[in-house]
Protein backbone atom coordinates (compact mmCIF):
# COMPACT_ATOMS: atom_id res chain seq x y z
CA UNK A 1 0.00 0.00 0.00
CA UNK A 2 1.29 3.08 -0.97
CA UNK A 3 1.99 6.07 1.72
CA UNK A 4 0.08 9.20 1.85
CA UNK A 5 2.30 10.82 4.03
CA UNK A 6 5.80 10.22 3.87
CA UNK A 7 8.10 11.84 6.11
CA UNK A 8 12.07 11.77 5.05
CA UNK A 9 14.86 13.08 7.69
CA UNK A 10 13.13 15.53 9.08
CA UNK A 11 14.93 18.61 10.85
CA UNK A 12 13.59 21.36 12.64
CA UNK A 13 15.79 23.56 14.21
CA UNK A 14 15.41 26.80 16.44
CA UNK A 15 18.03 29.29 16.81
CA UNK A 16 17.92 30.74 20.45
CA UNK A 17 20.77 33.18 21.73
CA UNK A 18 21.88 30.58 23.96
CA UNK A 19 22.48 28.13 21.09
CA UNK A 20 20.65 25.68 18.44
CA UNK A 21 17.82 23.39 19.78
CA UNK A 22 17.70 20.14 17.96
CA UNK A 23 13.63 20.10 18.37
CA UNK A 24 13.37 17.42 15.24
CA UNK A 25 16.70 15.72 14.28
CA UNK A 26 16.57 13.36 11.48
CA UNK A 27 13.00 12.06 11.40
CA UNK A 28 11.36 9.52 9.01
CA UNK A 29 8.52 7.49 9.15
CA UNK A 30 5.37 7.08 6.88
CA UNK A 31 1.58 6.02 7.13
CA UNK A 32 -0.60 4.56 4.52
CA UNK A 33 -4.36 5.49 3.72
CA UNK A 34 -6.88 4.60 6.35
CA UNK A 35 -4.09 3.83 8.61
CA UNK A 36 -2.95 5.09 12.52
CA UNK A 37 0.36 5.54 13.12
CA UNK A 38 1.23 6.52 16.93
CA UNK A 39 3.83 8.96 17.47
CA UNK A 40 5.25 8.31 21.36
CA UNK A 41 7.71 9.92 23.48
CA UNK A 42 7.72 11.57 26.39
CA UNK A 43 7.40 14.99 27.10
CA UNK A 44 10.53 17.07 25.33
CA UNK A 45 11.01 14.23 22.43
CA UNK A 46 10.13 16.39 19.44
CA UNK A 47 6.90 14.87 18.44
CA UNK A 48 4.09 17.47 18.59
CA UNK A 49 6.82 19.52 16.56
CA UNK A 50 7.37 16.76 14.15
CA UNK A 51 3.77 17.15 13.43
CA UNK A 52 3.60 21.22 13.54
CA UNK A 53 6.72 21.11 11.04
CA UNK A 54 4.11 18.42 8.66
CA UNK A 55 1.76 21.55 9.18
CA UNK A 56 4.31 24.34 8.20
CA UNK A 57 3.29 25.72 11.52
CA UNK A 58 6.65 26.40 12.82
CA UNK A 59 7.63 30.47 13.66
CA UNK A 60 10.92 32.00 14.16
CA UNK A 61 13.25 31.14 15.52
CA UNK A 62 12.46 27.94 14.77
CA UNK A 63 13.56 26.63 11.22
CA UNK A 64 12.96 23.47 9.00
CA UNK A 65 16.54 22.59 8.40
CA UNK A 66 16.62 19.41 5.91
CA UNK A 67 14.43 16.99 4.77
CA UNK A 68 10.83 16.01 3.12
CA UNK A 69 7.40 16.23 3.74
CA UNK A 70 5.53 14.02 0.89
CA UNK A 71 2.15 14.15 0.92
CA UNK A 72 0.97 12.09 -2.21
CA UNK A 73 4.66 12.20 -3.19
CA UNK A 74 4.43 15.40 -3.66
CA UNK A 75 7.11 17.71 -1.58
CA UNK A 76 4.99 20.08 0.70
CA UNK A 77 8.17 21.43 2.86
CA UNK A 78 8.65 24.66 0.45
CA UNK A 79 5.53 25.37 -0.09
CA UNK A 80 3.88 29.69 -0.17
CA UNK A 81 1.89 30.62 2.91
CA UNK A 82 -0.44 31.43 0.53
CA UNK A 83 -0.13 27.55 -0.62
CA UNK A 84 -0.22 26.45 2.67
CA UNK A 85 -3.86 27.84 3.43
CA UNK A 86 -4.85 26.06 0.99
CA UNK A 87 -3.52 22.85 1.93
CA UNK A 88 -4.38 23.44 6.08
CA UNK A 89 -7.37 22.19 6.87
CA UNK A 90 -8.17 20.62 3.31
CA UNK A 91 -5.71 17.82 2.70
CA UNK A 92 -3.95 18.12 6.09
CA UNK A 93 -5.86 18.89 9.67
CA UNK A 94 -4.95 19.04 12.79
CA UNK A 95 -6.46 18.31 16.10
CA UNK A 96 -5.09 20.27 19.30
CA UNK A 97 -4.29 18.66 22.61
CA UNK A 98 -6.69 21.94 23.88
CA UNK A 99 -10.23 22.13 21.80
CA UNK A 100 -10.38 25.73 22.30
CA UNK A 101 -7.12 26.47 19.88
CA UNK A 102 -9.66 25.36 17.49
CA UNK A 103 -12.50 27.02 18.56
CA UNK A 104 -13.67 30.85 18.74
CA UNK A 105 -15.14 31.73 22.12
CA UNK A 106 -17.55 34.12 20.79
CA UNK A 107 -18.76 32.17 17.92
CA UNK A 108 -21.38 29.55 17.00
CA UNK A 109 -20.57 26.41 16.07
CA UNK A 110 -22.23 26.27 13.01
CA UNK A 111 -20.27 30.01 11.53
CA UNK A 112 -17.13 28.16 12.56
CA UNK A 113 -17.83 24.41 10.62
CA UNK A 114 -19.66 26.56 7.76
CA UNK A 115 -16.05 28.74 7.16
CA UNK A 116 -13.95 25.76 7.55
CA UNK A 117 -15.73 24.50 4.36
CA UNK A 118 -16.51 27.54 2.28
CA UNK A 119 -12.37 28.84 2.65
CA UNK A 120 -11.46 25.97 0.72
CA UNK A 121 -14.75 25.56 -1.74
CA UNK A 122 -17.48 26.99 -3.50
CA UNK A 123 -20.72 25.71 -1.55
CA UNK A 124 -23.98 27.42 -0.58
CA UNK A 125 -24.30 27.98 3.23
CA UNK A 126 -27.10 25.55 3.04
CA UNK A 127 -25.20 22.38 1.29
CA UNK A 128 -22.37 23.43 4.11
CA UNK A 129 -24.75 23.71 7.13
CA UNK A 130 -25.52 20.34 6.03
CA UNK A 131 -22.06 18.54 5.49
CA UNK A 132 -21.45 20.41 9.49
CA UNK A 133 -24.64 18.40 10.76
CA UNK A 134 -23.58 14.77 9.35
CA UNK A 135 -20.25 15.98 10.59
CA UNK A 136 -21.16 16.07 13.94
CA UNK A 137 -23.18 13.69 14.16
CA UNK A 138 -20.63 11.62 12.78
CA UNK A 139 -18.62 11.55 16.20
CA UNK A 140 -21.34 10.80 18.37
CA UNK A 141 -22.97 14.26 18.98
CA UNK A 142 -26.85 14.20 19.45
CA UNK A 143 -29.26 16.91 18.49
CA UNK A 144 -26.52 18.17 15.66
CA UNK A 145 -29.51 20.99 14.77
CA UNK A 146 -29.01 21.93 17.97
CA UNK A 147 -25.49 22.04 19.15
CA UNK A 148 -24.56 23.76 15.75
CA UNK A 149 -26.64 26.82 17.34
CA UNK A 150 -24.68 26.46 20.48
CA UNK A 151 -21.44 28.48 21.71
CA UNK A 152 -18.26 26.86 22.84
CA UNK A 153 -18.78 27.60 26.36
CA UNK A 154 -21.96 25.48 26.34
CA UNK A 155 -20.35 21.94 25.54
CA UNK A 156 -18.41 20.64 28.22
CA UNK A 157 -14.71 19.83 26.99
CA UNK A 158 -15.35 16.23 26.11
CA UNK A 159 -18.37 17.61 23.76
CA UNK A 160 -15.61 20.31 23.04
CA UNK A 161 -13.25 17.75 21.28
CA UNK A 162 -15.88 16.23 19.36
CA UNK A 163 -16.80 19.15 17.34
CA UNK A 164 -12.65 19.85 16.90
CA UNK A 165 -12.46 16.20 15.45
CA UNK A 166 -16.05 17.02 13.48
CA UNK A 167 -13.93 20.11 11.79
CA UNK A 168 -11.25 18.33 11.15
CA UNK A 169 -13.22 15.67 9.37
CA UNK A 170 -15.16 18.28 7.10
CA UNK A 171 -13.13 18.41 3.94
CA UNK A 172 -12.41 14.85 4.11
CA UNK A 173 -8.17 15.28 4.29
CA UNK A 174 -5.89 12.97 3.36
CA UNK A 175 -4.06 13.30 6.48
CA UNK A 176 -4.93 14.07 10.21
CA UNK A 177 -2.88 14.93 12.57
CA UNK A 178 -4.33 14.51 16.47
CA UNK A 179 -1.84 16.13 19.20
CA UNK A 180 -2.42 14.38 22.63
CA UNK A 181 -6.49 14.93 22.00
CA UNK A 182 -8.03 12.62 24.89
CA UNK A 183 -5.13 13.76 27.46
CA UNK A 184 -7.49 15.98 29.45
CA UNK A 185 -10.61 14.12 29.57
CA UNK A 186 -11.88 11.67 31.74
CA UNK A 187 -11.33 7.50 30.53
CA UNK A 188 -15.13 7.02 29.53
CA UNK A 189 -15.00 9.68 26.74
CA UNK A 190 -11.20 8.67 26.07
CA UNK A 191 -12.28 5.19 24.86
CA UNK A 192 -15.20 6.74 23.02
CA UNK A 193 -13.13 9.38 21.07
CA UNK A 194 -10.68 6.37 20.26
CA UNK A 195 -12.87 3.97 18.84
CA UNK A 196 -14.59 6.58 16.80
CA UNK A 197 -12.12 7.83 15.46
CA UNK A 198 -10.28 4.80 14.44
CA UNK A 199 -13.64 3.73 12.77
CA UNK A 200 -13.73 7.12 11.11
CA UNK A 201 -10.44 6.50 9.45
CA UNK A 202 -10.94 3.12 8.20
CA UNK A 203 -14.61 4.43 6.55
CA UNK A 204 -13.17 7.23 4.95
CA UNK A 205 -9.58 6.30 4.05
CA UNK A 206 -8.00 9.01 6.35
CA UNK A 207 -4.65 8.78 7.29
CA UNK A 208 -4.12 9.68 11.26
CA UNK A 209 -0.80 10.18 12.69
CA UNK A 210 -1.96 9.89 16.79
CA UNK A 211 0.71 12.37 19.10
CA UNK A 212 0.85 10.93 22.42
CA UNK A 213 2.58 9.47 25.59
CA UNK A 214 0.31 7.15 26.70
CA UNK A 215 1.78 3.09 25.39
CA UNK A 216 -1.73 2.18 26.46
CA UNK A 217 -3.91 4.36 24.07
CA UNK A 218 -1.36 3.42 21.13
CA UNK A 219 -1.74 -0.26 21.71
CA UNK A 220 -5.48 -0.23 21.67
CA UNK A 221 -5.36 2.66 18.48
CA UNK A 222 -2.43 2.07 16.00
CA UNK A 223 -1.25 0.13 13.49
CA UNK A 224 2.19 1.29 13.36
CA UNK A 225 4.42 3.15 16.08
CA UNK A 226 7.27 5.55 16.07
CA UNK A 227 8.95 6.21 19.22
CA UNK A 228 11.21 9.70 19.36
CA UNK A 229 13.57 10.28 22.14
CA UNK A 230 15.52 13.67 21.99
CA UNK A 231 14.16 14.98 18.72
CA UNK A 232 15.37 11.53 17.02
CA UNK A 233 12.87 8.12 16.38
CA UNK A 234 15.04 5.37 18.04
CA UNK A 235 12.20 2.98 17.30
CA UNK A 236 10.01 2.24 14.42
CA UNK A 237 7.85 -0.78 13.35
CA UNK A 238 4.18 -2.65 13.78
CA UNK A 239 2.42 -1.85 17.69
CA UNK A 240 2.39 -5.46 17.95
CA UNK A 241 6.08 -6.02 17.14
CA UNK A 242 7.36 -3.17 18.89
CA UNK A 243 5.13 -3.05 22.35
CA UNK A 244 5.63 -7.00 22.44
CA UNK A 245 9.34 -7.28 21.93
CA UNK A 246 10.80 -3.76 22.25
CA UNK A 247 14.52 -3.65 20.55
CA UNK A 248 15.57 -0.13 21.90
CA UNK A 249 16.83 0.04 25.66
CA UNK A 250 14.41 3.26 26.07
CA UNK A 251 11.42 1.56 24.33
CA UNK A 252 11.69 -1.25 26.92
CA UNK A 253 11.67 1.21 29.91
CA UNK A 254 8.62 3.04 28.74
CA UNK A 255 7.06 -0.55 28.52
CA UNK A 256 8.68 -1.74 31.97
CA UNK A 257 7.05 1.41 33.69
CA UNK A 258 3.34 1.45 32.92
CA UNK A 259 2.19 0.38 36.64
CA UNK A 260 0.03 -2.92 35.32
CA UNK A 261 3.53 -4.56 34.85
CA UNK A 262 4.95 -4.11 38.17
CA UNK A 263 4.94 -6.64 40.45
CA UNK A 264 2.01 -5.93 43.24
CA UNK A 265 3.64 -4.54 46.43
CA UNK A 266 7.33 -3.86 44.55
CA UNK A 267 8.49 -0.43 43.93
CA UNK A 268 7.89 1.10 40.09
CA UNK A 269 10.03 0.42 37.41
CA UNK A 270 11.51 3.31 36.21
CA UNK A 271 14.21 4.89 33.95
CA UNK A 272 17.13 6.15 35.46
CA UNK A 273 18.56 10.25 35.50
CA UNK A 274 16.50 12.97 32.76
CA UNK A 275 15.99 13.47 29.46
CA UNK A 276 18.57 15.68 28.17
CA UNK A 277 18.83 19.03 27.40
CA UNK A 278 18.42 19.52 23.60
CA UNK A 279 20.91 22.14 24.01
CA UNK A 280 23.45 20.42 25.33
CA UNK A 281 23.40 16.49 23.57
CA UNK A 282 26.53 16.56 21.39
CA UNK A 283 27.87 13.70 19.59
CA UNK A 284 26.78 9.65 20.04
CA UNK A 285 23.20 8.46 21.37
CA UNK A 286 21.33 10.52 23.44
CA UNK A 287 20.32 7.90 25.66
CA UNK A 288 23.42 6.18 26.53
CA UNK A 289 23.67 8.08 30.04
CA UNK A 290 20.70 6.65 31.29
CA UNK A 291 21.03 3.18 29.25
CA UNK A 292 22.05 -0.35 31.21
CA UNK A 293 23.50 -1.92 28.04
CA UNK A 294 25.90 1.31 27.27
CA UNK A 295 29.45 0.49 26.02
CA UNK A 296 32.20 2.79 24.42
CA UNK A 297 30.33 1.95 21.35
CA UNK A 298 27.91 4.38 22.32
CA UNK A 299 29.83 7.38 22.06
CA UNK A 300 29.52 7.19 18.38
CA UNK A 301 26.10 8.21 16.78
CA UNK A 302 24.03 5.46 16.19
CA UNK A 303 21.82 5.13 12.75
CA UNK A 304 18.67 4.25 12.02
CA UNK A 305 18.84 0.40 11.03
CA UNK A 306 16.44 -1.91 9.08
CA UNK A 307 16.49 -4.42 11.93
CA UNK A 308 13.98 -6.63 10.07
CA UNK A 309 10.69 -6.58 7.80
CA UNK A 310 9.32 -3.13 8.71
CA UNK A 311 11.44 -2.97 11.81
CA UNK A 312 13.82 -0.68 12.37
CA UNK A 313 15.64 0.54 15.38
CA UNK A 314 18.91 3.27 16.45
CA UNK A 315 21.12 1.44 18.96
CA UNK A 316 24.19 -0.58 18.73
CA UNK A 317 22.96 -2.89 21.05
CA UNK A 318 19.26 -3.61 20.09
CA UNK A 319 17.89 -5.99 23.22
CA UNK A 320 14.77 -8.23 23.16
CA UNK A 321 11.80 -8.12 26.01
Amino acid sequence: MSAVLQVENLRTHFFTKAGVVKAVDDVSFSVSRGKILGLVGESGSGKSMTGYSIMGLIDAPGKIVDGKILLNGENIIDLKPQQWRGLRGNRVAMIFQDPMMTLNPVLRIDTQMIEAIQAHEKISKADARERCRAALARVGIASPDERLNAYPHQFSGGMRQRVAIATALLNKPDVIIADEPTTALDVTIQGQILFEMQKLCRESGTALIWITHDLSVVAGLADDVAVMYAGKVVEYGSVTNVLDAPLHPYTQGLLESVPSRNIKGQPLKQIPGMTPSLLKIGAGCAFRDRCKYRTPDCEGAPQLKLQSQHRQVRCFHPVAA
